[in-house]
């Protein structure tokens, strides 16, 4: 893996050869602008595949990843579903490279039946990856497995300068939970704008708040973006339970 992707190029307008990509999706700012990144470079991107975590993730994108199947209707690409099977405790059960490895397990088998399934084969996957080195590692070597490239055009990029092209491509996003100091319930629902974005900063010299959230900081979903053709609209409560909170959905529709 290079210093500056972890797999193609973002400045390559298309790849060579035929066959499919899947984009790895959670409904999340950073698969969704992989995705964008991906579809803009020209990718045949033909699934999106989500993968819904049971408790904690090492390796996912967990809350509200039920909406993806409504991002993926207005993005119009078919979304593929996985429902890992718990990781069965044991010795090995805080060990975290067992645990990813577990973890990647039935996203790889659902990767292995689309190279089966679709035209041409599996060509390529998307990830949006930023600088989780855990993760990345283990999505570059599972693509090597499946004989596909990897695209990660977020990866080890100036988070600071991503969060601006986001908002720059036209993506709403919305934080839907928190678990960092300096992020107090307010933050619950609102929208990752220029507003946050210069108040994020304050929060990133007192307290060390990532930009991105990439610690675990803040977990988003995208509501719109150039990529969709209508947007999420989305009722919710939320929850505060001490020093973290989250927003649960009570309604959600396309508008």
């Amino acid at each position: 893996m290079s210093d500056d992707r972890a797999g193609g190029s973002e400045e390559s307008e298309t790849t060579d050869g035929d066959g499919a990509w899947v984009s790895l999706f959670s409904g999340g700012k950073d698969s969704s602008f992989a995705l964008y990144r991906a579809l803009e470079s020209g990718r045949d991107v033909r699934r999106l595949l989500t993968v819904h975590p049971e408790g904690d993730s090492y390796m996912y994108h967990v809350p509200a990843t039920h909406l993806a199947r409504l991002a993926a209707e207005s993005i119009g690409i078919e979304l593929v579903e996985v429902e890992p099977a718990a990781f069965e405790t044991g010795e090995d059960d805080h060990d975290s490279t067992a645990r990813g490895d577990a973890e990647l397990e039935p996203m790889e088998a659902a990767l292995s039946d689309l190279s089966e399934e679709l035209s041409g084969g599996l060509a390529g996957v998307t990830a949006g990856a930023v600088e989780s080195e855990y993760q990345t590692e283990r999505i570059r070597g599972m693509c090597e497995r499946l004989n596909a490239e990897l695209f990660a055009p977020l990866w080890r990029r100036d988070p600071w300068a991503l969060a601006d092209e986001m908002l720059e491509a036209g993506f709403e996003i919305r934080i839907i939970q928190v678990a960092a100091r300096g992020l107090d319930e307010s933050w619950l629902g609102r929208s990752l704008d220029r507003e946050a974005l210069d108040d994020l900063r304050e929060l990133n010299e007192e307290y060390g708040v990532h930009p991105l959230g990439e610690g675990g900081e803040f977990e988003t979903l995208v509501v719109d973006g150039p990529h969709m053709d209508r947007p999420l609209d989305l009722s919710f409560d939320t929850r505060w339970e001490g020093t973290r909170g989250t927003i649960e959905i009570t309604d959600a529709e396309l508008c």
